[in-house]
C-alpha cells in the first residue's frame, strides 16, 4: 500500500511511519513541521508539509494514496476553541473529504479515550460508553466531534473507517506527556491530587503505533472493524502515582511527597480557568478541572474489542518500555 500519515512528524505519527516503512509500505507524511528522525528517512519517505486546516493542502497530500492514518492534532488542556476545533475537527473533516474525493478506501483515525471522560471515575470502561455530555476542556470535545465524523463517513464499500483511542502514550521521543511531568517536578510544582489510589491506563508508543497498522490491515469490506472505535492500552492498569514516581526515579528526580485533595484541586482549577478566561491569558493554568480529574480519578479501559477484532496485543511490556525510556535518556 501507499499510505499517508498525517502528523507523521509527531510522536505517535513518526513511529507509525517507521513501522510502515519497515514492513515495506510506501509512505507519505503530511505535517506542519518536521523531525530529525523523519529527515533521515527523506530518501525513502515522501515528506509533505502543510496545515490540515487547508482543504487544498490536504487534498493534494491525499491524492494518489491507498490509505490514510490520521494522527495530526493539537493536544492540551488550555487554549481557544477556534484553535482546537480548526485542527482537530475541521482538519479531520478535510481529511475525510479528501479521501472521498480521491477514492481512498481506508482511513484510520487516532482519537482519544477522553471523548468519553466527564470528570468521573472510569473503571474497565468499554466502547459501549457514550460520548461525554460535560466537556472540561476543548481537546476531548473537538476530538469527539472528529471521531463521530470519521465513523459516520464509513459506508462499508468506498470508504472504510475506524477510530483508535490510545491512552496516555509514552516512550522515547515524547515531547508532551513525560517532558511536562519532569518539568513540573524540577520546578517543584508536581503535587499528588487525591488519595493516590487511582488506577489509570497508559500505552507504550510502539504498541500504539502497531495497533494503527493492525487496524488498517483489518479494514476490509464486511469486517467488524469498519465504523467502530477501539480503546488501546497496555491492558494492565497501573497506579497513577506509582507510575509517575517510577518515571521520576528513572529520570533521577525525587518522588512526589506533597498532596492536595481532589476537591481542593477542582476548586482551584475552576478559579484559575475563570481568571485566565477573564484576563484572556494564553498561558496554561497550573491547575484545571480536567487536570485535577485526570490526576485523581480512575480511568482505565477494556481492550477486548481490539484484541478480538484485529488481534491487538501490547507486545512491549511496561518494564521493557521503561527500560527503553531510560536507555534513550542515557544516550541522548
Amino acid at each position: 500500500m501507499k499510505v499517508l500519515v498525517t502528523g507523521g512528524a509527531g510522536f505517535l505519527g513518526l513511529h507509525i511511519v517507521e513501522q510502515l516503512y519497515a514492513r515495506g509500505d510506501l509512505v507519505r507524511t503530511f505535517s506542519r513541521g518536521c523531525h530529525a528522525e523523519l529527515n533521515q528517512l527523506a530518501d525513502d519517505v515522501e515528506i509533505v508539509q502543510g496545515d490540515v486546516r487547508s482543504a487544498d493542502a490536504v487534498a493534494n497530500a491525499v491524492e494518489g494514496v491507498d490509505a490514510v492514518i490520521h494522527t495530526a492534532a493539537v493536544a492540551g488542556i488550555w487554549g481557544p476553541w477556534e484553535h482546537y476545533y480548526g485542527i482537530n475537527t475541521f482538519g479531520t473533516q478535510n481529511v475525510i473529504a479528501a479521501c472521498q474525493r480521491h477514492g481512498v478506501t481506508r482511513l484510520v483515525f487516532s482519537s482519544s479515550p477522553s471523548v468519553t471522560f466527564d470528570g468521573e471515575d472510569q473503571e474497565n470502561v468499554d466502547e459501549s460508553a457514550p460520548y461525554s455530555q460535560r466537556w472540561l476542556c476543548h481537546y476531548p470535545h473537538t476530538k469527539s466531534l472528529a471521531e463521530q465524523h470519521v465513523l459516520a463517513a464509513n459506508d462499508g464499500r468506498r470508504l472504510l473507517t475506524c477510530a483508535l483511542r490510545p491512552h496516555l502514550i509514552w516512550g522515547p521521543r515524547d515531547q508532551h506527556l513525560i517532558p511536562r511531568l519532569l518539568d513540573r517536578a524540577r520546578r517543584g510544582r508536581l503535587v499528588r491530587v487525591g488519595n493516590g489510589r487511582n488506577l489509570i491506563d497508559v500505552v507504550y508508543v510502539e504498541n500504539a503505533a502497531a495497533a494503527h497498522l493492525q487496524a488498517l490491515d483489518a479494514l476490509e469490506p464486511g469486517s467488524r472493524v469498519c465504523g467502530r472505535a477501539y480503546f488501546i492500552t497496555q491492558g494492565e492498569p497501573v497506579n497513577c502515582w506509582d507510575w509517575i514516581n517510577q518515571v521520576l526515579s528513572v529520570a533521577g528526580l525525587p518522588q512526589v511527597r506533597r498532596s492536595i485533595s481532589f476537591q481542593t484541586a477542582w476548586k482551584l482549577g475552576a478559579a484559575l480557568e475563570a481568571t485566565y478566561a477573564a484576563l484572556r491569558l494564553r498561558s496554561e493554568p497550573r491547575m484545571t478541572r480536567f487536570l485535577a480529574a485526570q490526576l485523581a480519578k480512575h480511568h482505565y479501559f477494556n481492550i477486548q474489542r481490539a484484541r478480538s477484532d484485529f488481534g491487538y496485543v501490547p507486545h512491549i511490556s511496561m518494564d521493557e518500555g521503561m527500560r527503553r525510556l531510560q536507555e534513550s535518556w542515557r544516550t541522548s
